[in-house]
């Protein structure tokens, strides 16, 4: 296991994405985001079912970082309810890993 996550954000447009993306970056909150657009999701929200086209990033982060990233994903989202949904980066490459590491703060 490493210190290393990857963190799933939905967002609505490609503005929205790129603020996210970028500021994630910027911040050092994440050493990379993905962005990879046309994803539709379905969802029940308030009752009903939805259907809407999304756009998908997906951030690599350092596990200490990942409750600061949430909390600016929350402060920047135009969702009422952002996705945000952390996995562990069980291995990989080894120079990779450490790079995100280098570049998210800690």
């Amino acid at each position: 296991m490493t210190d290393v996550r990857v963190v799933l954000v939905t967002a609505p447009d490609a503005a929205t994405a790129e603020k996210l993306a970028r500021t994630l970056v910027e911040e050092q909150l994440a050493a990379c985001v993905n962005v990879v657009p046309g994803v539709r999701s379905f969802y029940r929200w308030e009752g009903r079912v939805q259907d809407d086209s999304e756009i998908l990033l997906v951030a690599k982060t350092r596990a200490e970082s990942v409750d600061a990233l949430a909390a600016r994903v929350d402060e920047i989202h135009p969702y009422e309810l952002p996705e945000v949904l952390e996995f562990s980066a069980t291995g990989g490459s080894e120079a990779y890993l450490k790079w995100v590491l280098t570049e998210t703060q800690g």
